[in-house]
């Protein structure tokens, strides 16, 4: 169909470049901006996460889909940031889901627009990995806690599961590095 986007790399391009840095995301909400600067600050990457992050070699583009009114959101959000923080080849950028209807109803997941959706993209923004909305671990959690409503405003998440969510998601930025460095694409591109 004429006009439908896909998930290429010049409309994956256009839609990073459209994106918002941390700080300019934030502004769009100050009141809940404060709780994501709150779990930002709570967040901490040990000394062999730190040095995972510092060993990365391929420039990664990182595309959340996010709701900064979402509880899932304000606790991955800044877990995400802190990943990106860890390594000078990740950039990282949000979109608002509402806004870029047209990018999330391309990545549904189980049939819904679910926050936060992370694009996790190669240098040329070439899509290397999709993931959405929670880890294995806040599944867990959640379903053992039988929350109530579909999107709770959370209480801060226990450290045990603070952790084990961040490392997951670390994983997942490992696995993409990992797939980016061993690409042959890649490594025609850069003689390696």
């Amino acid at each position: 169909m004429p006009g439908t986007p896909s998930l290429d790399a010049t409309f994956l391009s256009e839609k990073f470049e459209a994106a918002l840095d941390w700080d300019a995301y934030l502004a769009t909400d100050t009141d809940r901006a404060t709780r994501w600067r709150e779990v930002l600050d709570r967040t901490a990457l040990t000394a062999a996460q730190q040095a995972l992050l510092a060993g990365f070699s391929r420039e990664m583009h990182v595309l959340v889909l996010s709701g900064i009114w979402c509880g899932d959101c304000i606790q991955q959000g800044p877990m995400l940031e802190r990943i990106a923080r860890g390594s000078p080849r990740i950039r990282l950028r949000y979109l608002d889901r509402d806004e870029h209807a047209d990018l999330s109803n391309l990545v549904r997941l189980n049939g819904g627009q679910r926050v936060p959706t992370v694009l996790l993209l190669a240098e040329d923004f070439e899509l290397a990995g999709l993931y959405g909305d929670r880890t294995l671990s806040r599944y867990r959690a959640l379903g053992a806690r039988t929350l109530g409503p579909a999107c709770p405003m959370p209480t801060p998440l226990p450290p045990d599961e603070a952790a084990t969510t961040l490392e997951e998601w670390l994983d997942e930025f490992e696995r993409c590095q990992w797939m980016l460095r061993l690409s042959a694409r890649l490594r025609h591109r850069h003689g390696d």
